[in-house]
């Protein structure tokens, strides 16, 4: 779900599908230097090189980023299944570029695809693109959950599938300063780690569990629902495509991997519908909703939940 910011030679205002060689460059960097660090990192954390400051700069800048992805970019942004005050929908597009996913309207852009053609030819990242042996599903996989990104060219033009997003200042300029959004991100956890434990050590545990650690397990968390969700997972809902939910992955994805639902009715507001299903971001939203800075939330109605039931198709 990943994506690249403006290419470097493209017009002022202009936001092309793919990104020029800096920034395909820059989300290089972001995927595969994260994702390297997560092996050290489970011998770091054996060998005692964490502290409870390191647990929370991760938890927090997780729980922070996850929610601007989850609630903010994807079920607010993507889908409209709630609408915000001004303030809000700045902070949740903020927290969604702290990500790392690449700016805001080029990630909805390629999700609004991917709705479109879900697991048919012009989906962005379907893990069914190349057939349905051992072998292509194996390929299909692995595009679909990073090589869509790293190497990918079949993306969304925002021209046609994000207009209300190009329309809206904030949105343009949120993602016109990706790149010092992304700055700030990589930086922060190192900043506040060394003043909080007052050394070079906090800095440098800060960096390495709050922005390594943190942005490989977002990304990954992210990129399963893509390739996971598409693959295997419950499906009690009707659904044009192959997305299912995977209970596992419920929690560190914030409700996200409700896969079926999502796909059977993507305006919903709340994924985790069925008894015992746990949507932290529906959970949010509701607090958002009670605050007044967030309305016209689309939450379940039963009555179109039972119609899409798959035992009643």
């Amino acid at each position: 779900m990943t994506s690249a910011a403006r290419s470097d030679d493209s017009p002022p205002g202009e936001f092309q599908p793919v990104g020029g060689k800096l920034e395909r460059g820059l989300i290089w960097v972001f995927i595969v230097v994260p994702t390297l660090a997560m092996l050290p990192g489970i011998f770091f954390a054996w060998g005692g090189w964490i502290n409870w400051h390191d647990i929370v700069l991760l938890v927090a800048f997780y729980a922070l980023t996850a929610t601007g992805i989850g609630a903010g970019y994807h079920r607010g942004f993507t889908h409209g299944s709630f609408k915000t005050k001004r303030g809000l929908k700045i902070a949740l597009a903020i927290a969604g570029s702290l990500a790392l996913e690449g700016p805001v309207i080029r990630w909805v852009a390629d999700h609004r695809k991917h709705h479109k053609f879900s697991d048919r030819d012009g989906d962005p990242h379907s893990p069914w693109r190349y057939g349905t042996t051992a072998w292509a599903v194996t390929k299909g996989f692995i595009f679909a959950h990073v090589g869509w990104v790293l190497w990918g060219e079949d993306r969304a033009d925002p021209k046609h599938y994000a207009p209300d997003l190009l329309n809206d200042h904030d949105m343009v300029s949120i993602s016109r300063h990706f790149r010092g959004l992304a700055a700030i991100s990589l930086l922060a956890p190192a900043l506040i780690g060394g003043l909080w434990d007052r050394s070079w050590h906090g800095a440098a545990t800060g960096f390495f569990w709050g922005t390594l650690v943190r942005i490989a397990l977002m990304h990954h968390v992210t990129f399963s629902i893509n390739s996971i969700c598409h693959v295997t997972g419950d499906k009690p809902f009707v659904s044009r495509d192959r997305s299912g939910n995977v209970w596992w992955l419920a929690i560190l994805s914030q409700g996200e991997s409700w896969h079926n639902l999502h796909h059977a009715d993507p305006t919903c507001a709340r994924h985790g519908v069925l008894k015992g299903q746990v949507d932290i971001n529906a959970w949010l939203i509701k607090q958002l909703e009670r605050l007044g800075w967030a309305y016209d939330v689309k939450w379940p109605d039963q009555q179109r939940l039972q119609r899409k039931r798959a035992t009643a198709a």
